[in-house]
């Protein structure tokens, strides 16, 4: 029997043992990749995974109902319309449609649908599919804020209005499975542009028929295992307030186009949060960057940053149907009294400009008129002549505001403003995205910060959402003299002729003060450097299929 081993010998071979017991684990470790450093934006560019920053989480993924960018971004990837965007300029390109014919008259549009185009589920796409898509967004029960936009089809209007109760009388119909023909109440040259928003997409009836009515909002049919495109990606996953995910669908048409493997939603309920997920690697894009950041990465010259045009207004919806705020003079006052300059120049910082109009300057070539001069003594006067003399009588009002973004520095820049130039007590309330849109839906608060993307390139797409029959209008303002001239313009062919009308508009609008533009946005944002395919584009919309990473 061996001798046993002395407490000084039994201390060395515990210790040894310990030692290289430690060694093996931490070789064991890395080899399995536990001891990697490496993070998500690297292991993603490794694997064509996109770790996008949402912003505001996602309201719902019914390319029908929604309205909000973070629903876009999100559904752009999982449906496809009968046109596509390019990646670099958006201009129309083929889509689900090979390819179309326009009447000499511009009147009658004929899609020739692609033979393998299919659903995820494997169906083909088929003329069929839009038919019944568009009528369940001209379905008055569905209540689709977008269903107007399809009024330039002729026929729809009157049907979506209830005047007509049979859809054979709009004018859409498939002569067979490939062939779809759609033609308009009017001539109109941005036609096939307007057919890249979502509200133009198919959906599959069937799959929504079995979750319930599907002219109801709110139906399950948009959950993970259950949704049905025809996007290059499918929904693998929704975690409501925290990530979406979607993957390549191998029965794309395109499929064989399609670099990235996956995409990662994040949703960040503040800017600053979403800053530190892009500096710690869980990121390759951010949605926005907090004000206070923008000269730290500028001066850095770091290359992440990117400053880009954007066409969006910043603006505040105002209730006309609440008390105080039904006055226009009220509402001008609180107009003219917000200094433009002084918000773009001290604090967004981002080369945003003031905004003097609704429609941002140049958009195709438009020329808006320029309001709000006079300034803060002009808003004071207005105050006084409506019967509330340094604000005297004027109950606080409320701001509702979401809760990401920038929104509440900016906020509080005006509440001062309207403070100490009128008198005019305004609180803060701070709403999450989804309830918001309810609130705003149901005309359910006083003030609200909002804004506006041109859903194409045309002054008309900022102009026509404060008509009468728009279900983006969201303020109770109605005007029969607006509704007439947004009408006529749609039917003035010579553009010179077209943009004056809408200048007349747009200075009714302004002076009626349902609305009060801020400023016109930028996209500021960081953006990794492993992201290829990713164009700054003047809507902010980046097609998918076409972007890739490069570890």
């Amino acid at each position: 029997m061996a001798a046993p081993m002395s407490d000084k010998r039994m201390r060395v071979w515990i210790f040894h043992r310990l030692f290289f017991g430690v060694i093996l684990g931490l070789f064991a470790a890395m080899q399995s990749g536990c001891w990697s450093r490496e993070n998500a934006v690297d292991r993603g560019s490794r694997a064509q995974v996109l770790h996008r920053g949402l912003g505001a989480d996602v309201a719902d993924l019914d390319p029908h109902v929604i309205t909000g960018l973070p629903e876009i971004n999100v559904v752009s990837a999982l449906f496809e319309g009968l046109v596509a965007e390019d990646p670099v300029d958006l201009s129309p390109v083929p889509g689900v449609a090979e390819r179309w014919e326009v009447s000499a008259d511009g009147l009658t549009y004929t899609f020739r649908l692609r033979a393998d185009a299919r659903w995820s589920n494997g169906d083909p796409v088929t003329a069929a599919d839009f038919v019944a898509s568009f009528r369940r967004v001209l379905t008055p029960a569905l209540a689709a804020d977008y269903a107007s936009m399809l009024h330039v089809i002729e026929g729809a209007q009157a049907y979506h209005r209830g005047a007509s109760g049979d859809f054979g009388e709009v004018g859409v119909h498939a002569p067979d499975a490939r062939t779809l023909v759609i033609r308009l109440e009017h001539p109109t040259p941005h036609f096939l542009s307007l057919l890249t928003h979502p509200v133009w997409y198919p959906v599959h009836l069937p799959t929504l028929e079995r979750s319930g009515d599907s002219a109801r909002r709110g139906g399950t049919w948009t959950r993970p295992g259950q949704l049905v495109g025809n996007g290059a990606f499918t929904l693998r996953e929704w975690r409501p307030g925290k990530v979406i995910v979607v993957e390549k669908s191998p029965g794309y048409w395109d499929a064989a186009a399609v670099r990235l493997n996956a995409i990662h939603f994040h949703v960040t309920d503040s800017v600053e949060a979403e800053e530190r997920m892009f500096r710690a690697g869980q990121l390759h894009i951010t949605e926005a960057l907090p004000v206070g950041k923008v000269e730290t990465y500028r001066r850095a010259r770091d290359g992440a940053l990117h400053i880009s045009p954007f066409l969006d207004t910043y603006f505040y919806r105002l209730n006309v149907t609440r008390p105080f705020l039904n006055d226009r003079r009220v509402r001008r006052a609180l107009a003219l009294a917000i200094d433009r300059d002084a918000i773009v120049e001290k604090i967004t910082r981002g080369g945003q400009q003031p905004a003097y109009s609704f429609t941002p300057p140049g958009t195709a070539g438009y020329r808006p008129p320029a309001d709000f001069q006079g300034g803060a003594d002009a808003a004071r006067a207005l105050l006084a002549e409506a019967g509330y003399p340094g604000g005297r009588g004027l109950p606080a009002f409320e701001l509702l505001i979401s809760s990401s973004g920038n929104h509440r520095v900016i906020a509080e820049a005006v509440q001062e403003m309207w403070r100490r130039e009128l008198g005019v007590t305004v609180n803060l309330l701070n709403m999450e995205h989804r309830t918001l849109l309810a609130q705003r839906r149901a005309l359910d608060y006083q003030i609200l910060r909002s804004d506006w993307i041109g859903d194409y390139l045309d002054p008309n797409s900022f102009l026509e959402i404060f008509t009468g029959a728009s279900g983006n209008n969201h303020t109770g303002w109605r005007h029969p003299g607006y509704d007439a001239l947004i009408y006529e313009a749609a039917r003035t062919a010579d553009p010179a002729r077209r943009h004056d009308v809408l200048r007349r508009a747009e200075a009714l609008l302004l002076d009626e003060a349902p609305i009060i533009p801020v400023y016109h946005y930028t996209t500021v944002r960081l953006v990794h450097p492993a992201v290829r395919g990713w164009h700054a584009t003047l809507l902010d919309r980046h097609p998918y299929k076409h972007v890739w990473l490069e570890p």
